[in-house]
């Protein structure tokens, strides 16, 4: 038999206004220790000096975390026209200067040209691994860090503000896009340099600032308040999916990894519930249901997330 797990059974989502100057792994870490939770992770990692949406998982919900991971993100960002840094934030030294600062006009002119599909170079203080390492930590050993461009997409790039060397930004934008990176590349365009002072997510896949707890609202309450004022099902995250109706015994054929028929069924993703109650995430393929999460459930009774208590505090 394996080693039994330190802590209590919890499964649900709590979405966390995180500070600035915070790493999301200590977040994550302070989160499960206030619900004394089994397992944690979260979806989507924010910089230490980022602040704002940290949809963090527990329990059984860490299975559905890639349903978070593929939404649309929303930013709120500061560039500092002027100089660069080791970083691309404030976080690093400033490696270069110019006195070439664009104005409100010139930076207009130039952001329809980041909007779509476009090819970017994450900043070398980020943590895609290079031959099995981190490329933050290659950069810190003063290692050549060569990253490959990825293609992201940009589906909105806004200025909001302008004064002196600094501008305001929002962007809407697909996984795996580097604000860090967008605020060097626009400065590059412009014939000058620039780093972010300020980032703050907004929106995390259907998750927005306004459905945050701050940390300070979640410590303030009692642990066993937590889980029914908080804490929000696994199943939040599955909207897009559509959901089919098993039979308990179903349900108990696909948790032991069986396959079920479904001769009229069209193919593709489903979550399968037993009684209104999520069982697993499974896939129709060639006339089958085929499970591809099982969700192991336990009972905590009724969620009842009211927020319009949410206390971040920020906004």
């Amino acid at each position: 038999m394996g080693r039994k797990r330190k802590g209590d059974l919890v499964d649900g989502w709590v979405i966390l206004d995180k500070p600035a100057g915070l790493g999301s792994t200590t977040a994550v870490s302070i989160v499960r220790r206030l619900f004394n939770a089994q397992k944690a992770g979260h979806a989507g990692t924010l910089d230490p000096a980022a602040s704002g949406v940290l949809p963090i998982a527990l329990g059984e919900a860490t299975k559905t975390i890639p349903y978070v991971m593929d939404g649309e993100k929303n930013y709120a960002f500061t560039v500092l026209f002027g100089s660069s840094t080791t970083t691309d934030d404030a976080e690093g030294e400033v490696s270069a200067t110019t006195d070439k600062i664009p104005t409100e006009a010139e930076i207009r002119a130039v952001l329809p040209s980041f909007v779509g599909e476009i090819d970017q170079v994450p900043p070398k203080y980020s943590a895609i691994h290079v031959d099995g390492k981190r490329a933050y930590d290659l950069a810190r050993e003063n290692k050549t860090v060569d990253l490959a461009p990825r293609r992201i997409r940009i589906h909105l790039l806004e200025m909001t503000g302008f004064s002196g060397q600094s501008a305001d930004f929002t962007v809407n934008c697909s996984k795996g896009t580097y604000v860090r990176s967008i605020a060097r590349d626009l400065a590059e365009k412009l014939g000058s340099l620039g780093h972010v002072t300020a980032l703050r997510r907004l929106k995390c896949a259907k998750f927005s600032i306004q459905n945050t707890f701050s940390l300070e609202y979640l410590k303030s309450k009692e642990h066993s308040s937590l889980w029914t004022d908080v804490l929000l099902p696994v199943e939040t995250v599955l909207d897009g999916i559509p959901a089919l109706a098993v039979t308990e015994t179903q349900a108990q054929l696909l948790s032991n990894g069986g396959f079920l028929p479904a001769p009229d069924l069209t193919d593709g993703v489903y979550q399968a519930k037993s009684g209104g109650r999520l069982t697993a995430i499974v896939r129709v393929l060639d006339g089958q249901i085929r499970p591809v999460r099982v969700i192991n459930r336990h009972d905590l009774g009724e969620y009842d997330v009211d927020y319009s208590r949410t206390q971040t505090g920020t906004d």
